[in-house]
């Protein structure tokens, strides 16, 4: 579901009247026009935070398929003077290891499955709460009324849910996105509420969370890019 933009106020209409304008203040219709430009401004920042957070999904997307393609598994016969291979497995007993073809130095590929797997994990916690702040940015200038119609269920771009799903970020029992949480806790969040005008104070907040990435461990990161760059001989930081 997503709101038209018929349905928004200008930005700061509210504020407008209250405001000295001073030497503008004799300019017929200025504060209508300032209201107006406001509010295309609000729109087209409206429209690349979508189209950011749109990235950010598509980017774990990728990060989960890469984490699952590690493996090389044979493909035909055995035999064959000429070796096959494939992503999917063709026999149990195959353990996709390339036959045990030393492909890294020292850490198996289990090990860098896991370690791809704690990646996935912190960035995909993150994802889930950068859209929770994506959702209230969204939701400043609405009116207070049209406010409520945006809530954690809103599909906030089209096909939003269908890469959510390969994300493993949508929980098919509620019909809603996974809540988004920090490391190491869980979720209290029932009913999220979304306020249409936050103080600055707490659109601060908001912005430095945004800019922090607090799910995600820099330090452990670099450690990890610095272990499989060693293994892969590649600089990956």
């Amino acid at each position: 579901m997503q709101l038209p933009l018929s349905t928004l106020t200008f930005p700061n209409a509210r504020y407008m009247p209250n405001i000295n304008l001073g030497v503008l203040s004799d300019m017929p219709h200025i504060r209508t026009r300032a209201s107006f430009k406001l509010f295309q401004q609000q729109e087209l920042q409206r429209t690349k935070l979508l189209l950011s957070y749109k990235k950010m999904v598509g980017i774990v997307s990728d990060m989960i398929s890469a984490s699952r393609s590690m493996r090389c598994y044979f493909k035909g016969a055995k035999n064959s003077p000429l070796l096959q291979f494939s992503c999917n497995s063709e026999d149990e007993s195959d353990s996709g290891d390339g036959g045990g073809i030393p492909v890294f130095t020292f850490l198996s590929i289990s090990a860098h499955e896991k370690f791809a797997e704690e990646l996935v994990q912190m960035f995909s916690l993150e994802l889930c709460l950068k859209r929770l702040l994506v959702l209230e940015f969204l939701s400043i200038g609405y009116d207070t009324s049209l406010v409520n119609q945006l809530h954690w269920s809103t599909q906030l771009y089209a096909g939003e849910f269908d890469d959510l799903r390969d994300c493993n970020l949508y929980c098919h029992e509620t019909c809603r996105p996974v809540p988004p949480r920090l490391r190491d806790g869980k979720s209290n969040i029932a009913d999220l509420r979304f306020d249409s005008q936050p103080n600055p104070e707490v659109l601060q907040v908001y912005l430095i969370t945004l800019l922090a990435e607090v799910n995600i461990d820099t330090f452990r990161v670099n450690e990890i890019f610095a272990v499989v760059g060693e293994e892969m001989h590649f600089n990956l930081c």
